[in-house]
């Protein structure tokens, strides 16, 4: 059984159920148009061209004293300053919502709101919520919490571990009952409870499954547009919205990027089912994919104001960006290890492919952990290990023709892809496993294969009855029994891990050449695997610009506050959004200089010869009084050479490590850093080569942390000794230097002083421009 058993067991459970539900209803449904918003605030939507409300919800009454708002101007419950300046918010084009805090309602009835401003469908949506200010006062001590959350985070070395620590610090942040992370199996399939943090008395979910259609695809796609979703009270009388269509179109409005969008009366079912009164979820995005969710549950009702939910959606970004960097990570261990596996097969095989993948097919087939290999060449099939059918052959051959743009195409459920494409094999002895690399473009191909893995699994429901009637009727009522139900996912085999792929790609260089053994074929393996970082900084810096808006709307949030509220603070008020301003300020100098850091990896070198004395005395116009400043002398000898170098980077490289110096000078008064050119030996190697090297006599750094240097934002002192900084420009060194083939490292003696050298590689034929 697979996870296909989903529509039979539908049509089975409802007809033993004597209900007509038809399950597709929720796939079919149309949350973003349910015409309503949560009643805790109120909504309009606004024609930005004219001023006139041509939509708004009915509870408009209730929080702006104003009723029947429909074809009026904004202006009758907002501000004319403050319309004009969600204008001038909106004229930025940023796609997420901003939010303002506002007076609004009628002369007379005016409150304090927090405005959630957004563009949808050519109006303005103007959301408003009744602004708390003790909320705002303590919101300066949750964002440091947020901030020690995600130091904490760093730590974690898998996944698993991450997620982990994750669901402890969302839950110690937000005050939830249950926490989980949830993540899902492939775009549209099921998914599985990783990690949890639950209070004591309520059911345990770590470990079980949940059915792909708990969470449809449309649903899925709003987790990909917008990161956060609050549901205040599953027993919130919906406010609707007047008209339910718009006056323009005729059409319902789009709430898609609504924060009160109203919620599916099938997930309120849901969410009643397993005893949950509020909820939260933060969507966690991989390669701009939905990857899983932070899901929060409560048995009370609970809101979360603008800012704290900004805070949070800063969290799943960030915990999104430490997700992928563990996963780059692995990568790039992926890469090492099976570079080095791939070479010992390079040893085995000769100029007769054929007859030495069938002379070494265990080593071959050990390579990926695989129970078969098989070789498709110009009609010629070899064969070991794993028997499979010539009709499973043939069907093959289309997929080596459209594999994947790294050279693969890989699966561990072929019995279930060959049914869907009508070519089922008649044997049951199929593979279910493929791991599958062409060779040209005529649909010849290497395989290795895996045969099927029964799988045990753990479901939240009973997959033999997914639908239920209800209390409230034909919904669907199958969670929070207290039982978890076991099934067997058959016709499936254990996934290829990145290891694998990693190994049969090496493979493929091996088989483009027949034997792998030149070197400069290995060297290009190094390069590959030097040059993995690369996905991460794309998405470092998309992610960097994704968080510096929130970030802005909180500075903007404390500033207004300060501003508008003058005198009626209190001393310690104004000192914690004073503090707020500071902090929001810090965090936009470590995103711009994770957006700098990123760019290294990604901006192309333009090397050419460069007088090393120029660049130098280039450097000194604007660190030289940085220099004089901190009372350190600079030595350089009569002339340095020249060398071959991007002069922009190179520049770089200089200024950060003379600022570096004068930071760390020794208090005495004999303060020195030198530049120079000498032959030294880089670590674990015994050529000696000419090196640059920047020299001083400062306090010198303990060998035990000499390599946290190079780590990005880390520093050896707090953020505000020597001279402050971000701790990015060591790394940023590192990066140049490495971005043009050489080595960066160092000498130190605590109490004495540090040596940073660095050499350029050659550049390799092509390069530059």
């Amino acid at each position: 059984m697979t996870d296909e058993w989903m529509s039979e067991r539908v049509r089975s459970a409802e007809a033993s159920a004597g209900t007509a539900f038809d399950l597709s209803e929720c796939v079919r449904e149309r949350i973003h148009h349910l015409g309503g918003v949560q009643s805790h605030g109120t909504l309009l939507a606004v024609d930005p061209e004219s001023g006139l409300v041509d939509t708004a919800a009915d509870n408009t009454g209730t929080f702006l004293a104003a009723d029947d708002l429909v074809g009026s101007h904004v202006t009758t419950v907002l501000a004319d300053a403050d319309w004009a300046e969600v204008l001038a918010v909106l004229e930025e084009g940023d796609p997420n919502a901003v939010t303002l805090p506002v007076l609004a309602g009628t002369a007379g009835h005016r409150a304090g709101f927090d405005l959630s401003v957004h563009r949808r469908e050519g109006l303005v949506i103007l959301e408003f919520e009744p602004r708390d200010e003790s909320a705002v006062h303590q919101f300066a001590a949750f964002y440091q919490e947020i901030r020690r959350a995600l130091r904490r985070l760093r730590s974690a070395e898998t996944v698993i571990d991450c997620c982990r620590a994750a669901v402890g610090e969302v839950r110690r942040l937000t005050g939830y009952d249950r926490v989980v992370v949830y993540r899902f199996e492939g775009t549209d399939g099921p998914g599985e409870v990783v990690a949890e943090d639950v209070r004591e008395g309520w059911e345990p979910w770590l470990g079980l499954w949940f059915p792909a259609t708990d969470i449809p695809p449309q649903a899925r796609r709003l987790y990909e547009e917008n990161w956060i979703r609050v549901i205040r009270d599953v027993d919130d009388p919906t406010a609707r919205l007047r008209p339910a269509d718009r006056l323009a179109t005729g059409a319902p409005l789009d709430l898609s990027g609504a924060a009160l969008r109203t919620v599916s009366g099938f997930h309120l079912e849901y969410l009643r089912n397993i005893g949950v009164r509020s909820s939260m979820s933060v969507s966690l995005l991989r390669e701009g994919r939905l990857w899983g969710l932070i899901a929060c549950h409560g048995a009370e009702p609970r809101g979360l104001a603008p800012e704290v939910r900004s805070a949070c959606e800063l969290f799943g970004t960030a915990f999104s960006m430490q997700l992928a960097a563990i996963a780059e990570r692995e990568r790039a261990d992926a890469l090492e290890r099976s570079s080095q596996d791939v070479a010992v097969i390079a040893g085995l095989l000769e100029e007769d492919v054929d007859a030495s993948l069938l002379r070494h097919e265990a080593a071959i087939r050990k390579l990926v952990d695989a129970d078969g290999v098989l070789l498709v060449r110009a009609g010629r099939v070899s064969s070991g290990g794993l028997r499979v059918p010539e009709d499973v052959v043939r069907a093959l051959a289309p997929y080596a023709v459209r594999a994947m743009p790294d050279g693969l195409w890989a699966t561990d459920r072929l019995p279930e892809l060959l049914a869907e494409a009508g070519t089922a094999p008649a044997c049951d002895s199929c593979p279910a496993g493929v791991l599958l690399l062409p060779i040209g473009h005529g649909g010849d191909y290497l395989a290795w294969v895996r045969q099927e893995r029964p799988t045990p699994r753990e479901w939240a429901a009973d997959p033999a009855h997914p639908v239920l009637v209800g209390p409230q009727g034909e919904r669907l009522t199958p969670r929070g029994s207290g039982a978890a139900y076991r099934s067997m996912i058959r016709g499936r085999s254990l996934p290829w891990s990145a290891r694998e792929h990693a190994a049969a790609r090496g493979m493929g260089g091996l088989l483009t050449e027949l034997v792998l053994r030149h070197a400069d074929e290995l060297d290009q393996l190094n390069d590959e695997l030097r040059m993995t970082n690369l996905d991460l900084d794309s998405f470092a810096h998309a992610a960097a610009h994704d968080l510096k808006e929130p970030l802005r709307g909180i500075a903007n949030a404390a500033t207004f506050t300060l501003e508008d509220a003058g005198e009626s603070l209190d001393g310690t008020s104004v000192r914690r959004l004073e503090t707020t301003r500071r902090l929001a300020a810090r965090m936009d100098d470590l995103l711009n200089s994770m957006l700098h850091y990123a760019r290294m990896g990604r901006a192309g070198l333009r090397r050419e010869d460069v007088a090393l004395d120029d660049v130098l005395d280039a450097v000194l116009e604007v660190a030289g009084a940085r220099l004089e400043e901190e009372g350190v002398r600079l030595v350089r000898p009569g002339r340095l050479p020249r060398i071959h170098a991007d002069p922009d980077r190179l520049f770089e490289v200089l200024l950060n490590l003379l600022v570096n110096a004068a930071k760390y000078a020794a208090d005495r008064p004999d303060r020195m850093v030198e530049v120079g050119v000498e032959d030294a030996t880089p670590p674990g190697e015994a050529r000696v080569t000419p090196a640059v090297v920047v020299r001083d006599n400062g306090i010198g750094i303990p060998y035990d942390r000499q390599a946290e240097v190079f780590a990005l934002f880390r520093r050896l002192h707090g953020p505000q000794e020597r001279g402050g900084g971000t701790g990015v420009g060591l790394a940023v060194v590192k990066r140049i230097v490495e971005r043009h083939g050489g080595r960066l490292w160092l000498t130190s003696t605590p109490g004495e002083g540090s040596a940073f050298y660095f050499t350029l590689g050659a550049e390799p034929p092509g390069a530059g421009g």
